[in-house]
C-alpha cells in the first residue's frame, strides 16, 4: 500500500491541504519499501485527491481535514487518518506497529480538497489575549521532573527580550534549571504560512521541555503543549530579558 502524510519540515502538517509538502511512503508487509517527498502540486476543489490516487495512494495522514474534503478523498477509495501530529518518520514508525490513532482536529474550520484557500479564513494561530503579569507561580513538580525550561525570544543570548508569539519567536532557549546551561535555537516554524504554533509545540515535546515562558498561545498550539504536560506561563505584554525571567526563578 501507498500512503500520503501532508508535511512541513519533517512533521505533520496541521492542514493537509496548505502543507508544503507530501511524505509518499510505499510498505510492504511491515516495511518501507520506498519513500519520497513531493511538493505540494497545486489547488482547485478535487485536485489532491485525484493527484494522489493516480500516485497510487491508499491512506492520508494529515493533523487536520474538513468533512468536506475527507468525503473527496472517499470518492477515490482513500482512507483518511486525521489529528494526527509529530515528526513524519515516528508517525510512519507508530503507522507499522499497528499504533497510530486518529486524534482531535488540529484545523478547526472546513477545507474544499484543495492546497490553497481562495477566501480568507481567520487562522488559530493568532494570538489569545491574556493580562500583564508580573509575577508566576511555576509549579515544582514541573522542575523535579528533570526537563528543560524553555523561553520564546527575540535573540539568541540571555539578554534578549521575551518574544509574545510562541510560534513566531525568532529564537527559542532552552535552558537546564539544574546546571543553568542553555541552548539557543532558531526557530525554523517561523516562516511557515500555517501551522507555525503547531509545529513550535511539537518541538516543546521532542526537546523535553516542562516548562515553557511566552507572551500568547494560540489555542491550537495550547492543546499540543497541554497535551505533552507542558507548564504555560505567559507573561503578556511585558518587556523582559531572559536574564531577568532566570534571575526571578532563581531569587522564588
Amino acid at each position: 500500500m501507498r500512503i500520503a502524510i501532508s508535511t512541513d519540515n519533517g512533521y505533520v502538517s496541521a492542514h493537509f491541504g496548505r502543507c508544503s509538502s507530501y511524505t509518499i511512503v510505499e510498505i510492504e508487509g511491515d516495511k518501507v519499501v520506498k519513500q519520497e517527498e513531493i511538493s505540494n502540486p497545486g489547488h482547485s476543489p478535487g485536485f489532491l485527491p485525484r493527484f494522489l490516487a493516480e500516485k497510487g495512494v491508499n491512506l492520508l495522514i494529515t493533523g487536520g481535514i474538513g468533512q468536506r474534503a475527507k468525503d473527496f478523498f472517499n470518492q477515490f477509495k482513500i482512507e483518511v487518518i486525521s489529528g494526527v501530529q509529530g515528526p513524519v518518520d515516528e508517525v510512519i514508525g507508530q503507522f507499522l506497529r499497528h499504533e497510530l490513532q486518529p486524534g482531535e482536529e488540529l484545523c478547526e474550520h472546513e477545507h474544499d480538497a484543495q492546497s490553497h484557500h481562495q477566501e480568507h479564513h481567520p487562522h488559530s494561530e493568532e494570538p489569545e489575549t491574556s493580562p500583564a503579569s508580573s509575577t508566576f507561580h511555576l509549579s515544582a513538580d514541573k522542575l523535579s521532573a528533570g526537563g528543560l525550561i524553555c523561553f520564546t525570544s527575540k535573540g539568541p543570548d540571555l539578554d534578549s527580550e521575551l518574544e509574545e508569539a510562541f510560534g513566531r519567536a525568532p529564537y527559542f532557549i532552552f535552558i537546564d534549571p539544574k546546571t543553568l546551561k542553555f541552548e539557543a535555537y532558531n526557530n525554523e516554524a517561523v516562516n511557515l504560512a500555517h501551522g507555525a504554533g503547531i509545529q513550535s509545540g511539537q518541538l516543546m515535546a521532542e526537546k523535553g521541555v516542562t516548562v515553557l515562558f511566552t507572551g500568547q498561545v494560540g489555542p491550537n498550539a495550547r492543546r499540543v503543549l497541554e497535551a505533552a504536560g507542558i507548564q504555560i506561563i505567559e507573561l503578556s505584554q511585558e518587556k523582559r530579558k531572559i536574564r531577568e525571567i532566570i534571575n526571578s526563578l532563581k531569587s522564588s
